[in-house]
């Protein structure tokens, strides 16, 4: 029997619950619960010298690492299930059954389940950590991909439909993204027997699981090289997509698109397409949130003795303000509705702001005008309360 037969033995003939001192129908909190406490009484840097406890925590750590994973739950859960009604006959793979029945080896039934469909093979495959020469690559999501688009500020407030114009990592062209020169067979990567990874330890009794650097985590590997990627399995990819872009983006805003960023690898999922707004600026309107702003130029006189002006709105009829005798310059006036599309559907405001604009040049009639309206008013200078607030 082989060591890796061996080592599969002592693994169906454990019972990681009793190691944890939980039952088998034991919830994922109370497993973990169990693990903690049993981890940190056994643990070799609370024990120093006691080669016992070191043991214990050992076999504390291998327990959880399979019942503490739903996937090597299950399938160590089923593994134990055929064991103990007989499955294993022998009471161990490898060996003669104690009323003297066949020996049994568990690693010449992997191969037999080699073929198409799943089998055994497939129920232990990730509990040991080895496939099979014939495992098929495990998909692999695509990578994602980060655009940025310009749009204009109308189309940012009613939402635009864009082309986008993508290159974007991809499968090789010529292999498929396997590596492999066309034509030619795939065999288990003798780095990792197939499994995709090689277990790395990071000190004590801990371990983790890297990416194969032989096969790239494909499990398979190739004689002969794809001679357009050179093995890697990778290529480019050139593709215009439809984007949409929601009603009432703002600039600067990042957008993700699940599914439109480069393909995966053997069936995996495509990734994901992040695209940076830049929304252009408008000649008369700015924005605020769902808002929209609108500086409206005013004389002095309208400000005095009040007045009505009308303003534009953003794809609709112009509207009247009712400014009010002695509003002060700066003042906001809100025009319900007339802002920019909310995610509900509903419109925000308009805020606009009379600004008043002082003439560079003045006809002599209005000069004299404003020098009589000076004269009329110099009893209450303005800044008189200023200056005394200073001097005391």
């Amino acid at each position: 029997m082989s060591s890796t037969d061996g080592f599969r033995a002592d693994w169906a003939q454990k019972d990681f619950y009793a190691v944890l001192g939980v039952k088998k129908d034991s919830s994922v909190d109370e497993i973990k619960k169990a693990y903690r406490k049993l981890a940190r009484e056994n643990h070799p840097d609370s024990n120093p010298g006691d080669s016992a406890k070191h043991e214990k925590f050992k076999s504390v750590a291998e327990a959880y690492d399979v019942v503490g994973d739903a996937d090597k739950r299950r399938s160590y859960d089923e593994m134990r299930s055929l064991y103990g009604s007989g499955g294993f006959r022998g009471g161990y793979p490898g060996a003669g059954g104690p009323s003297g029945g066949a020996s049994f080896n568990l690693d010449d039934l992997l191969r037999e389940q080699g073929g198409a469909g799943g089998g055994i093979g497939d129920m232990f495959g990730d509990l040991f950590g080895r496939s099979r020469a014939q495992s098929r690559p495990r998909p692999q999501k695509g990578a994602d991909v980060e655009t940025t688009a310009t749009i204009g500020f109308v189309d940012a407030l009613d939402g635009v439909t864009i082309s986008l114009r993508l290159s974007s990592d991809a499968p090789c062209a010529t292999c498929q993204g396997s590596g492999g020169k066309p034509g030619t067979r795939p065999h288990a990567c003798p780095e990792c027997d197939g499994a995709g990874y090689v277990v790395a330890g990071v000190g004590g009794a801990f371990s983790m699981n890297e990416t194969c650097p032989v096969c790239r985590g494909r499990q398979v590997v190739y004689d002969a090289p794809c001679p357009t990627c050179f093995g890697s399995g990778r290529g480019s990819s050139s593709r215009t997509i439809q984007a949409r872009i929601p009603a009432g983006v703002a600039d600067g805003q990042r957008i993700r698109l699940r599914g439109k960023g480069a393909p995966g690898e053997s069936g995996g999922a495509a990734g994901d397409l992040y695209v940076t707004v830049k929304v252009s600026a408008h000649r008369l309107f700015g924005r605020k949130d769902e808002h929209l702003t609108l500086d409206v130029p005013v004389s002095f006189d309208e400000l005095a003795l009040g007045a009505e002006v009308r303003v534009p709105t953003l794809g609709g009829p112009a509207v009247t303000l009712k400014i009010p005798a002695g509003t002060p310059n700066g003042r906001t006036f809100r025009v319900r509705g007339k802002g920019a599309t909310k995610a509900d559907g509903s419109r925000g405001d308009l805020l606009a702001t009379v600004e008043v604009q002082v003439p560079a040049v003045l006809d002599p009639t209005a000069r004299e005008a404003l020098e009589a309206f000076r004269a009329a008013t110099s009893a209450k200078p303005l800044r008189s309360n200023l200056f005394e607030a200073v001097e005391s």
